[in-house]
């Protein structure tokens, strides 16, 4: 197979397929909406695809039938039919200040009207995009294809300006209600984003939409499968490690039996050949690290989250419960569904290497003050556990404790816990991609952390103590053989007691023994 052209940040259905690009056919989720309903909802991280599959929709309505020439869906579609297409786009512009919302979209709804020939003397945006539905339907014959990229977009750019994001909100609330009211001139309807925002707040004007953020039938609608590399990009494969491409990049789950890939991910790694966090260093939004901060949330719970339906579609402005931000923000994925009690709950996790690794580094940004010494840390770290030198370790982690500020212990409340440290702890360990298992589960109890690097195992326990106690987190580790678990592995074990005090904010005993 030849290799082709990557359609790295290309939007465009026309240009992937007219440059030659490699292409991931998605065309047959499209016939299948098309088929079964009309008004639809997808929710996906930022940089999965959401914008080329809407575009795709736009051509495949406007029946360019050459585009499509070879794909899924060519065979099952009328060509002879052509559907009038509107379509806005929020995923340009700043939508910070007010009138910025209105403004856009009075200038997009003016461009259609422009293009298509449409009079209109309506001055209210909501008014004016229901007369264009109903005037395109009436002058072509057939009925409308409404497609809306990052709808929410306007809302998540305000959020640190509350009063501007409810603004937005309830604008863009009348304005998606008119899709309910110009129901008889709808073809299909196609809204995506990267937040789920709850129907009351946004769409409670609009309960005819079908969500399928979470239908196991669309979970690979965005993103690729490993039968996707296999195939489609198999040219690209040469000279790189398959494992170690699932491992950093695969791992996302909307409940198919597949996780799918970050395309973005992908699409960088065959163009640089080296494996990087090109995701995350596109975007991650400080209001999402300093949400994190601001509530105490643990770094360390974060791999073992279990949240319900409600909680994961529970976000709007005045409420946004941080599992939801994460799982809707591609920081968390589903592991597994949990039924209790007659209720449906999901496990969350990290998805990937890239993630768990980027975000702990970014956590721990703050508590330094300074990103280029917690990367030299960081270094520093890797090298230790190299070559095992646990006396430079304990000086080491004493040193990145004393780093943090005062303000720091003083502003967050779970500062005299045991959690706190463990938290801190693994971020420590975890933005360097290590292996860790945090509270891991045997019949000698549960072990706070145990992390495998270089054919060695390290099972730590923590203690938060009022003065130095030195050993009784040590003695722990052998008393309940938590290395049980380990042995027969043919891997070095390393049991390590950490003491922290609560007077010095810094460890006070650190003891390590061989199992």
């Amino acid at each position: 197979m030849a290799r082709r052209k990557l359609p790295i940040g290309i939007q465009t259905f026309r240009k992937v397929r007219e440059e030659n690009c490699y292409y991931v056919d998605k065309t047959a989720y499209m016939g299948q909406l098309v088929a079964e309903g009309t008004h639809y909802f997808l929710s996906r991280p930022r940089r999965f695809g959401k914008s080329l599959f809407l575009d795709t929709l736009k051509e495949l309505f406007e029946g360019n039938e050459p585009l499509f020439e070879g794909l899924a869906i060519h065979e099952q579609w009328d060509w002879l039919v052509r559907y009038p297409v509107l379509r806005l786009d929020f995923s340009s512009g700043n939508f910070k200040e007010p009138g910025q919302l209105q403004e856009a979209v009075m200038a997009q709804l003016d461009a259609v009207a422009r293009r298509e020939g449409i009079g209109s003397s309506y001055a209210g945006a909501p008014v004016r995009f229901g007369q264009l539905i109903e005037a395109l339907h009436e002058r072509g014959g057939q009925r409308v294809a409404v497609l809306i990229d990052e709808y929410d977009k306007p809302i998540l750019d305000a959020l640190e300006v509350p009063e501007i994001a409810r603004a937005n909100r309830d604008f863009l609330r009348g304005l998606y209600s008119t899709i309910k009211f110009g129901d008889a001139h709808i073809k299909f309807t196609f809204l995506t984003g990267v937040s789920k925002f709850s129907k009351v707040s946004l769409f409670s004007g609009l309960n005819n939409l079908i969500d399928i953020t979470l239908n196991p039938r669309y979970s690979a609608i965005c993103g690729y499968t490993e039968a996707d590399l296999d195939t489609v990009f198999a040219p690209e494969l040469l000279g790189l490690d398959r494992a170690e491409i699932r491992a950093w990049y695969n791992g996302y789950s909307w409940l198919g039996e597949e996780q799918v890939y970050n395309p973005f991910d992908v699409l960088l790694l065959f163009l640089n050949r080296q494996y990087g966090a090109y995701w995350f260093e596109t975007g991650t939004p400080t209001f999402l690290l300093e949400t994190l901060l601001a509530r105490g949330v643990s770094s360390l719970a974060l791999d073992d989250v279990l949240g319900s339906e409600e909680l994961l579609s529970a976000f709007d402005v005045d409420h946004m419960a941080p599992e939801a931000l994460l799982f809707q923000t591609g920081y968390l994925t589903i592991r597994r569904r949990e039924p209790h009690g007659g209720r449906m709950y999901y496990r969350l996790g990290y998805p990937n290497r890239e993630v768990r690794q980027s975000l702990n580094e970014s956590l721990l940004n703050p508590l330094m003050g300074n990103p280029v010494r917690r990367a030299e840390h960081s270094a520093w770290l890797y090298d230790l556990l190299l070559v095992n030198d646990f006396e430079a370790l304990e000086v080491l982690l004493k040193s990145f404790f004393a780093s943090i500020p005062y303000q720091w212990h003083t502003n967050n409340e779970m500062a005299n816990y045991e959690g706190y440290y463990a938290s801190v702890f693994y971020s420590y360990f975890a933005s360097l991609g290590l292996a860790i298992t945090v509270e891991d589960s045997s019949q000698a109890g549960r072990l706070d952390m145990a992390v495998a690097f270089n054919e060695n195992v390290y099972l730590f326990e923590f203690k938060v103590v009022e003065r130095t106690a030195v050993g009784a987190a040590l003695g722990q580790l052998p008393a309940r053989d938590y290395a049980a678990k380990y042995r027969g592995r043919g891997t070095a074990i390393y049991l390590i007691g950490v003491e922290f005090s609560r007077q010095t904010r810094n460890v006070a005993a650190f003891a390590v023994e061989r199992a």
